[in-house]
């Protein structure tokens, strides 16, 4: 049975989105998301589960500066997205007027600024490492504080739902990364994540970038800029395209890339969550690939001398 580390304790968004992600397996909740990484990197989890983006306030820095930073060996190899829907959570019997502080994970407070703004003004927000930490804490405390989280945690850890459905925006997603130690195999609905270094500085080499992936028809479905933290104003772009690293037009647009930039870093290769299957014009299919490169090898043949045995003289 696989070991898989994930952001826990158990009862967060995360120990939800393992089960869907990675079914039966020994599940294994740490601290931190630099945790999980080591853990993989390591060969301590077979695998590991991070978010890395929600539809209200994007990215997750954390995880995105793990892979564009950390130390090489690990890959993303999954995603899967989690419906979010953030409950107050509080001891039993106490209601809002006697909460004096909401404790979350940075990310779920944010979710809900609005509505905390509106029904708990005033209310200090204090960060926690997770949402079920976060309600293990209210568990543990004096029944002042509340926490935001699923309504699991308020199961687990014996609180109750004191307002349902707390988050600023309908439709609140979070998308999760499965990360392992190589990348998936090729499936026809892929994406293929990069982050691009890149280096000296000039005119038009963003354009550059970006057009070796339109050229060929290959869709990004994401693209974020995050500073080196080399030198302020000094930015590396995070990619998401559409297809799988062993596809003739991605690989083409990989290679183009590398010749631009200073450093190009093949962050994974994985199924899309949303099954969405790749449909590249004939033109860019690889067959089309395959008959331009036969194409281009008979042309070769009629160059004297290269790469052509020498006709023998009588």
């Amino acid at each position: 049975m696989s070991r898989v580390a994930f952001l826990g304790p158990d009862g967060t968004f995360t120990s939800e989105a393992t089960r869907l992600a990675v079914g039966e397996a020994e599940r294994w909740p740490l601290p931190t998301i630099s945790d999980v990484f080591t853990a993989v990197r390591e060969g301590e989890a077979d695998l590991g589960v991070v978010p890395v983006e929600n539809s209200i306030e994007g990215s997750v820095n954390l995880t995105l500066d793990e892979l564009a930073f950390g130390a090489p060996g690990v890959r993303i190899r999954g995603e899967v997205t989690v419906a979010i829907v953030m409950n107050l959570l509080a001891k039993s019997g106490v209601g809002l007027e006697r909460i004096a502080a909401v404790r979350s994970q940075p990310h779920a407070l944010a979710q809900c600024r609005q509505w905390l703004a509106a029904h708990l003004p005033g209310v200090a927000q204090q960060a926690a490492t997770s949402t079920a930490e976060a309600a293990l804490q209210v568990a543990e405390g004096d029944g002042t504080v509340a926490a935001l989280g699923p309504a699991p945690a308020a199961q687990r850890f014996g609180l109750e739902v004191l307002a349902a459905d707390v988050h600023d925006h309908p439709g609140n997603q979070t998308r999760f990364l499965v990360l392992g130690r190589t990348m998936a195999a090729r499936t026809g609905a892929d994406k293929t994540s990069l982050v691009v270094f890149f280096g000296e500085d000039r005119p038009g080499l963003l354009l550059r970038i970006l057009d070796e992936f339109a050229l060929r028809g290959v869709n990004l479905t994401k693209i974020e800029s995050r500073p080196t933290k080399q030198a302020l104003g000094e930015y590396c772009i995070v990619i998401d395209s559409a297809g799988h690293v062993t596809d003739a037009r991605v690989a083409g647009a990989l290679r183009g890339v590398h010749r631009h930039a200073a450093e190009v870093r093949v962050l994974g290769a994985y199924p899309r969550a949303d099954g969405l299957a790749d449909s590249p014009q004939e033109h860019d299919s690889d067959g089309a690939y395959v008959a331009a490169g036969d194409w281009y090898d008979a042309l070769l043949a009629d160059v004297e001398g290269f790469g052509v045995t020498p006709i023998e003289q009588d």
